[in-house]
């Protein structure tokens, strides 16, 4: 009994200790958005989270990466030829980068858990949260040619991406009119996410909440409560580690691909070596 009751107290210290950043891209704090941002503050808060939320908008969080973004006494190192990751990696390592990104990196240092809320614009993200990862993900604090994908800077945090859409669910399916959902998702969980080495949990995909009922709106809202009780916990969705490529070309190895070739799935909805996508990749754990 006394083992069991140190062990509770263990796992409410450690639950305490995490830290969890929203980065949330909606104009109105009466949208279906920030209802689902409202709530994962509540749950993570009560279950002893510290809870951080970068509210874009409200911040007036520039979308735009740009030479401004460095700190200078004079010019950039190559003004008449800017290149962007070139220069913010070195501006990173001088510290010299701006005060509203080292703010965000700061914050994103500090979290093991990062939720992105918004909703999603054009089959992507909004052009502030874009901008957001364009400007605070720099080469060298969030990625390096070393550091990327399964060995990536990132890989002790976990990184979710919750958002409404403006078509219902069946519009998104592998035979639908916008295409598979788990092809539309790979961008942004596997160039983006799994690129900096996060362990991406599936996504919480609210769908089209303006074109169903309340009832129906609560409904999905309380699901993501229930879901967020337990989110630390989850099993990440699966991509394949950068031990299965080589190191040039960064194809998979032939004893990869002789491994899956007689299989009926490619190994991820990007890496599918050919073969049928496997189905529900980047939308469900353990696929």
């Amino acid at each position: 009994m006394v083992l069991i009751c140190f062990l509770a107290v263990f796992l409410n210290l450690a639950l305490a200790e995490k830290k969890a950043l929203i980065v949330y891209a909606h104009q109105s704090r009466g949208s279906f958005n920030a209802a689902a941002k409202d709530i994962a503050v509540d749950v993570l808060t009560a279950s002893g989270c510290t809870v951080t939320v970068s509210d874009l908008y409200a911040m007036k969080f520039k979308a735009t990466a740009t030479a401004e973004d460095i700190i200078t006494e004079g010019e950039v190192k190559q003004a008449e030829h800017f290149h962007y990751a070139k220069e913010t990696k070195v501006a990173w390592e001088e510290g010299k980068l701006s005060a509203d990104i080292t703010e965000e990196q700061r914050k994103l240092s500090e979290a093991d858990l990062i939720i992105f809320q918004f909703p999603m614009y054009w089959f992507s993200l909004p052009a502030i949260l874009k901008g957001w990862i364009d400007r605070v993900l720099v080469p060298g604090y969030a990625h390096s040619k070393e550091k990327r994908y399964s060995r990536g800077i990132f890989k002790d945090k976990r990184a979710v991406l919750s958002f409404t859409t403006g078509s219902q669910e069946s519009m998104f399916s592998a035979n639908g009119i916008n295409g598979d959902m788990n092809v539309t998702l790979w961008p942004i969980q596997n160039g983006i996410l799994h690129y900096c080495g996060f362990q991406v949990l599936a996504p919480q995909i609210f769908w089209a909440p303006s074109h169903v009922p309340q009832e129906a709106c609560a409904a999905m809202l309380q699901a993501w409560r229930s879901r967020l009780e337990g989110l630390l916990e989850e099993t990440p969705l699966c991509f394949t580690p950068m031990d299965c490529f080589d190191g040039e070309g960064f194809q998979l190895k032939p004893e990869v691909q002789e491994k899956h070739a007689g299989k009926k799935f490619g190994l991820t909805v990007g890496t599918h070596m050919g073969l049928a996508v496997p189905p529900d990749n980047q939308m469900r754990a353990g696929v």
